[in-house]
C-alpha cells in the first residue's frame, strides 16, 4: 500500500529509469583543475588544467560583516538617522531668527548642506574603509557621529527657546 506521502515524493515515469546510473565525471574535477603558481600540465586533458587564481585577489576581497560589527554600524546609523532628522527640526526652527544674520539663499544651502551631512559621513566612512580594518570603520564613524551633532536642536529643542 502506497501512501500519499510517497506518491508526491515520485514523478510519472520513474519506474522506467534505470536503477544505475553512470556517475563517472566528465570533466576532470574541479580540485585537479587549477595548478599552484608555476606548474605546469602535461598529458591526459592537461589542456582543461588551468594555473590557480591569484590568491592575493582573494585576500582584497572585502570580508563580511562581523555580528558585533554588524550591530554597530546598525546603532551608528541610526543615530546618523536621527541627527539628519534633528538637523531639519533645528534648520527650520532657527530659520525666522538666522534670516536677520545671512540671506535666505545662504541659509538654505547651509541647512542642506547640515542636513546631508551624517549620509554623507557614514557613505564616505563606508565606501573608503572597505578593506580596511573593523575598528578604523568604527572609529571613522564614531568620529562623525561625535562631529556632527546638530547643534540648533540639541540647543533650542523641538519647539525653540
Amino acid at each position: 500500500m502506497t501512501s500519499d506521502a510517497d506518491d508526491a515524493l515520485s514523478w510519472d515515469g520513474d519506474e522506467d529509469r534505470p536503477e544505475a546510473v553512470d556517475r563517472t565525471p566528465s570533466e576532470p574535477s574541479a580540485a585537479r583543475s587549477e595548478l599552484p603558481e608555476g606548474w605546469t600540465a602535461v598529458g591526459k586533458d592537461s589542456d582543461t588544467v588551468r594555473p590557480a587564481a591569484n590568491e592575493s585577489a582573494a585576500a582584497d576581497a572585502p570580508q563580511p560583516l562581523s555580528t558585533p560589527m554588524l550591530l554597530s554600524v546598525g546603532i551608528i546609523g541610526g543615530v546618523y538617522l536621527l541627527y539628519t532628522v534633528g538637523w531639519i527640526i533645528g534648520g527650520l526652527t532657527l530659520q525666522g531668527s538666522a534670516l536677520f544674520l545671512v540671506p535666505a539663499i545662504m541659509y538654505q544651502a547651509a541647512v542642506w548642506a547640515a542636513v546631508l551631512a551624517p549620509a554623507l559621513w557614514f557613505l564616505a566612512v563606508w565606501l573608503l574603509t572597505r578593506r580596511a580594518a573593523s575598528w578604523v570603520r568604527v572609529a571613522g564613524l564614531i568620529a562623525g557621529a561625535a562631529l556632527l551633532v546638530p547643534w540648533p536642536f540639541v540647543m533650542t529643542g523641538a519647539f525653540g527657546a
